[in-house]
């Protein structure tokens, strides 16, 4: 008699506190599946994971510089190119989706100073993200693991002053993420009253990337979401001009450049996650 498989995936909204900082909370837990590779693409969330059973094994970084590695806590910043992650059919944790606006208060840092790189969260957060993690650890199931979550970013949240991000970047922030990417630079630029290279520095610096990286990252997020919706009927053309592409060949020179393989090789290396629900569509 085989090994049982365990697949499982559950996506939860944070504390009401906590959203517009936090987008949601994802618990995966995988157990006698087939081993495989796993792409963390970019996106416009910072990442942090708390493993429940074993390390995440990162074998590739988005900065090449980084060694590989084994993680028990993993925090990110955003990212122009794919982090890659081995699967060895058995892992679990809670992955904390952040809004780079929350990075501020709940990490105590801009979102800037984590652009493009992978951390140990405590080589950030301290022995505090040592203590949750033995605390999620030891709740019994995913509603008392999302608990330990939401009270320890509320008490983070709460416990002292911290600097928010600026209105004009945040404000700018929001209106891209509503256009889809779509919003052109310079009119950005016009609405905050920066001028193109000062909107540029403020957003590198509190969001990670440029705007116009940024407009190219959250255009990506939605076509790529979009596709985990319809994963065995996708139309590539359609799919291409309803997230801002000019054609079928620029979402695909897209993906060869953020995530390193094609709309359909993405497709075929994730259908399990998005089958188990850990590739929720826009």
């Amino acid at each position: 008699m085989g090994a049982e498989i365990v697949d499982e995936g559950v996506r939860v909204a944070p504390a009401p506190p906590l959203r517009g900082l936090v987008g949601w909370y994802s618990g995966y837990r995988q157990r006698g599946v087939p081993a495989g590779l796993h792409r963390g693409l970019p996106s416009p969330w910072l990442t942090l994971i708390l493993t429940l059973d074993e390390p995440l094994t990162i074998t590739a970084h988005p900065n090449p510089g980084d060694a590989p590695g084994d993680y028990l806590t993993l925090l990110g910043g955003l990212h122009l190119t794919p982090a890659l992650i081995h699967m060895p059919g058995r892992q679990s944790g809670v992955q904390v989706v952040l809004s780079p606006l929350g990075a501020r208060a709940l990490l105590g840092l801009p979102a800037g100073e984590l652009a493009g790189i992978d951390v140990h969260a405590d080589e950030v957060l301290g022995a505090g993200v040592r203590e949750v993690h033995e605390r999620l650890r030891a709740a019994g199931d995913w509603t008392a693991r999302f608990r330990v979550v939401d009270e320890w970013l509320l008490h983070r949240m709460t416990r002292g002053e911290r600097a928010a991000t600026s209105a004009p970047v945040a404000g700018a922030w929001q209106r891209l993420l509503a256009s889809g990417g779509r919003l052109r630079v310079d009119r950005l630029a016009a609405e905050t009253g920066f001028s193109d290279r000062h909107l540029r520095n403020r957003f590198r610096a509190e969001i990670g990337l440029t705007p116009k990286a940024a407009a190219r990252v959250i255009r990506f997020d939605l076509a790529r979401r979009r596709l985990a919706s319809r994963p065995t009927l996708p139309d590539l053309a359609g799919l291409a001009a309803d997230c801002g592409y000019a054609d079928q060949s620029h979402l695909d020179r897209e993906f060869a450049a953020l995530a390193s393989c094609t709309p359909s090789g993405w497709l075929a290396q994730e259908f399990r996650n998005i089958q188990s629900g850990r590739h929720p569509p826009a």
